[in-house]
């Protein structure tokens, strides 16, 4: 399940629903899958890529390149002498010049993780198009970013506060990857990869 505070957000039937939404989205905007190349944002954001990678499968019976990418060398709250000690941002090999790029995230916020994988991407090939999917939205964006597709919208509560522990952030914190669009206490993976190895089980007893 997705938590916020204890409070449960979406179950797995939620999710499941989530995903194979999401999945007919992509495949609707782009009138398929082809030259289509999905981005995983590490550490959640590639297990929903992979989600979604398996869902536009079983529907299209299409096979989605999926790849990995670490964005810490390009964040905005890292001062410069610390990016110098950051290892270069990896991604698994992919052509991304001329392709449609589609992002994941398991949650937007503020907008600046994404920006950050814009510029990793960029620096990697010229993307014909960058989609944005996320599976919820936490609004409260800082940049002028849209949405291709998104599930559930959780606006946060106390978001003075949560700027104000943003830009307080310890040593510690900032070497950690991924974490600008991360106050917001919802944690999405253990319920995504809950739901895989569920799945996964299922269709082995079939």
């Amino acid at each position: 399940m997705v938590t916020e505070a204890r409070h449960e957000l979406m179950d797995e039937t939620s999710i499941r629903r989530a995903l194979t939404r999401i999945a007919h989205e992509i495949l609707e905007k782009n009138k398929g899958v082809t030259d289509c190349q999905f981005i995983g944002i590490r550490t959640r954001g590639i297990f929903l890529a992979r989600r979604i990678a398996e869902r536009i499968h079983s529907i299209e019976g299409v096979q989605v390149p999926v790849a990995e990418l670490d964005v810490t060398r390009y964040r905005d709250d890292l001062g410069r002498s610390e990016r110098t000690t950051v290892v270069e941002s990896s991604i698994v090999p992919l052509d991304v010049h001329n392709k449609t790029v589609i992002l994941f995230d398991d949650v937007l916020y503020t907008g600046r993780t994404v920006r950050a994988a814009m510029d990793a991407l960029i620096d990697h090939g010229r993307p014909r198009m960058i989609q944005l999917a996320v599976l919820v939205d936490r609004g409260h964006r800082e940049l002028p970013l849209a949405l291709t597709t998104s599930v559930r919208m959780f606006p946060l509560r106390g978001r003075n506060r949560s700027s104000s522990n943003c830009r307080k952030r310890t040593a510690s914190t900032k070497s950690s990857s991924n974490k600008g669009d991360r106050e917001h206490d919802i944690d999405t993976s253990v319920a995504i990869k809950k739901l895989a190895r569920t799945e996964g089980s299922q269709q082995a007893r079939d």
